[in-house]
């Protein structure tokens, strides 16, 4: 064989594996797959071309809009979950960062130790309905928490889906505080599995 010949033929092969790479990568970013991690791999990328962070962020859910459920504290009244900013990374994807900050201000709200307004945990968010068996998969992701959405027009709940969360903590400080007043627990740097863990309770809108 000759040499341009072969080189031609290395160039196709490595040329298709490429092709089907990124193919099984776009199968599991648009199909919502338990593949968690390469899902957030790419909403980080998308989140660091965004614009920025927003508190008090609207979503849009097959064709309407919800709010995450809190405090009407975003601006024009918007509502969100205390401390945190968000930007869309996706469909069904977004990602957050979560302040020791509460509703109107509230000075450290989250945590008594750490610094007013401290940067606690990177959140990641992904939109997906309740069931037993996914509610198992996302709690040995880290994604052990699930919040809910408010409609922006009716003010229900969302119907059937909910963001799980992801929370990974930055630096360490004692969680002790929230709206529920949550189990106090130490947390350091990493995925906090203890984060309010409700994955396990069927989601009743």
């Amino acid at each position: 064989m000759k040499y341009g010949s072969l080189v031609k033929m290395v160039v196709i092969i490595v040329m298709s594996t490429f092709i089907i790479s990124c193919q099984k990568t776009d199968d599991i970013v648009s199909n919502n797959e338990f593949s968690t991690d390469a899902v957030e791999d790419v909403s980080l990328k998308s989140a660091n071309n965004s614009k920025g962070f927003v508190h008090g962020i609207v979503v849009n859910i097959d064709g309407d809009d919800y709010y995450f459920g809190g405090a009407p504290d975003g601006p024009g009244g918007a509502i969100d979950v205390p401390g945190h900013s968000w930007v869309q990374a996706g469909p069904n994807q977004l990602v957050g960062k979560h302040y020791n900050t509460g509703p109107f201000d509230k000075p450290q709200f989250w945590s008594s130790d750490a610094p007013d307004g401290e940067y606690l945990y990177k959140v990641h968010a992904i939109i997906d309905t309740w069931s037993p068996e996914k509610a198992e998969m996302y709690a040995k992701k880290g994604y052990v928490h699930y919040h809910h959405f408010i409609s922006v027009d009716t003010g229900d709940k969302h119907p059937s889906k909910v963001p799980w969360l992801k929370h990974t903590a930055r630096t360490s400080f004692i969680f002790d505080g929230g709206p529920h007043h949550a189990v106090p627990h130490d947390v350091t740097p990493g995925v906090d599995y203890e984060f309010m863990p409700n994955g396990s309770t069927p989601y009743n809108p």
